[in-house]
């Protein structure tokens, strides 16, 4: 019995030391909230041409009788195209943005730069086709999407 009594005084001065050492010892006050600026936007060389951005639908096509008329392999300004070319065709209107023949762009989530080496019909606005070659399979699986482009304006 002495010891119960003994364990339960020790817990209960244990219990009161706490909660004295925390009231002699207040907590901290909370600490400023930390302010995150955004680094300053690099300043362009002078005379550089700053790049162009816009998202376009972007579909794909192929080298092949029944897509095109009868020259496949060849684009609407007399370019060739062959397999493996990264190239694309342009809606008149990204034409008169600026993408013109043979300008160079990075189409977003593909690899390298594609040249700019045919139009397209009238019909078509904000859109490019991306030339597969004479892949139907990859055509068919990109299908119809909605990218980002980027170019530098003249700066073929």
């Amino acid at each position: 019995m002495l010891r119960g009594l003994a364990i339960t005084s020790l817990l209960a001065f244990t219990a009161c030391a706490s909660l004295a050492s925390l009231s002699r010892h207040p907590a901290a006050p909370p600490a400023p909230p930390i302010e995150v600026t955004p680094a300053p936007a690099p300043e362009p060389e002078a005379g550089a041409v700053p790049s162009r951005t816009l998202r376009v639908k972007a579909s794909a096509f192929n080298s092949l009788h029944g897509q095109t008329d009868a020259t496949p392999s060849v684009g609407a300004w007399g370019d060739r195209l062959s397999p493996g070319m990264k190239a694309i065709a342009v809606s008149a209107d990204l034409i008169e943005l600026g993408l013109e023949r043979g300008q160079r762009v990075r189409i977003h989530g593909l690899e390298g730069e594609y040249v700019v080496a045919d139009r397209m019909p009238p019909r078509w606005e904000r859109k490019i086709d991306i030339y597969m070659g004479e892949d139907v399979r990859a055509a068919r699986d990109w299908g119809i999407r909605e990218v980002d482009i980027i170019w530098t304006p003249d700066g073929n």
